[in-house]
């Protein structure tokens, strides 16, 4: 197939990027390069894709619409897989306007042209943050999320009525994949595993919110690959048995999927800390602080639709993760030697 990845020097897309290629699929890469984090670690990314046949780069704003159709005419997608977007709970609290010009209007953009191409299957990144208030437990794709405690939950949300809309009006397939605290080799240096470890190597204490109180359920990259590869592979249809008197969110009378895409076992923060001081042989210095704005204390998906549906079995534990993390930042950023201290 030919498949467009929006944000594919991001940490996701550029790894789904590189499953399509090895399947033999042609991957063409959007991506505005912006500056919310490290712009050289994203053409890092980016630079392990371009040399792989198979592949092509489009320098692009999805909010660009211009742009935007020029590109999804000229290259006529079989299927889109869309993660690019402006990402964080807290930045969202400093520069809102972001969120809408990439997560609405971007989105929008990215909705007509899979309209006016006629995809065969969108499929977009939503996030855990859509639950919001929600506490009970596990985080289920059957139940209404409409109190969002972020812009950036608030624009994801948004994106799921808006896909909805589209799948209605013109018979798009859409399917949202709500991602739950993904972490592994490449990742973003605005995550906690990435922040908590470079910290920590430089005798850095580091920031541990709602004083170390958080359940994460952390998904491990490979995982979170393979869930949204097989989620392509399977456009969204429409659910015969879909009823408006007892409206199910998950699915419609149109063609239209929504899954939680996680681990299934939410990890302590603390035993997450634990293991990566174990991994690095660095004891960390820990500045426990209150629950931040915007921020929700506990994750836990139920991926059981996912299971049920494509396979989907996420099977990598923390301990591997970690370790896999480690080595990949140890030698992207060529530390030969860590000083023990536990």
């Amino acid at each position: 197939m030919k498949v467009v990845v929006t944000g594919a020097a991001g940490f996701i897309g550029s790894h789904v990027s590189h499953r399509l290629l090895d399947r033999g699929d042609t991957v063409v890469g959007i991506d505005n390069l912006n500056d919310y984090y490290d712009v050289a670690l994203k053409k890092a990314r980016l630079a392990r894709l371009t040399e792989r046949s198979g592949f092509d780069f489009k320098l692009i704003d999805i909010a660009d619409k211009p742009a935007m159709d020029q590109v999804m005419s000229g290259e006529r997608p079989d299927r889109i897989v869309h993660l690019a977007a402006q990402a964080g709970v807290r930045y969202s609290l400093e520069n809102p306007y972001a969120y809408i010009d990439a997560n609405v209007i971007g989105f929008l953009n990215i909705l007509e042209a899979a309209r006016s191409i006629g995809t065969e299957h969108l499929v977009y990144a939503s996030t855990s943050s859509v639950y919001g208030s929600n506490t009970n437990m596990p985080f289920s794709v059957h139940d209404n999320v409409d109190h969002p405690v972020s812009l950036y939950a608030a624009t994801k949300k948004s994106n799921e009525l808006m896909a909805h809309t589209y799948s209605h009006l013109f018979g798009i397939p859409c399917t949202g994949l709500r991602f739950f605290t993904v972490y592994g080799p490449w990742g973003r240096p605005d995550m906690a595993l990435f922040l908590f470890t470079r910290k920590m190597l430089a005798g850095e204490p580091i920031d541990v919110f709602n004083y170390g109180h958080h359940r994460r359920d952390f998904t491990y990259i490979d995982d979170i690959v393979e869930g949204v590869v097989r989620v392509l592979d399977q456009p969204a249809e429409a659910n015969p048995e879909w009823s408006g008197d007892n409206p199910d969110p998950h699915s419609s009378s149109a063609p239209y999927r929504l899954y939680n895409i996680g681990s299934n076992n939410p990890v302590d923060l603390m035993r997450y800390i634990e293991v990566l001081e174990e991994t690095l042989g660095v004891e960390a210095q820990k500045n426990f602080l209150p629950l931040q704005p915007g921020d929700v204390p506990d994750t836990f998906a139920d991926v059981d639709d996912l299971v049920r549906d494509v396979g989907y079995q996420p099977d990598t534990p923390v301990e591997v993760g970690i370790q896999n993390f480690v080595a990949w930042y140890k030698a992207y950023h060529q530390i030969d030697h860590i000083a023990h201290n536990v």
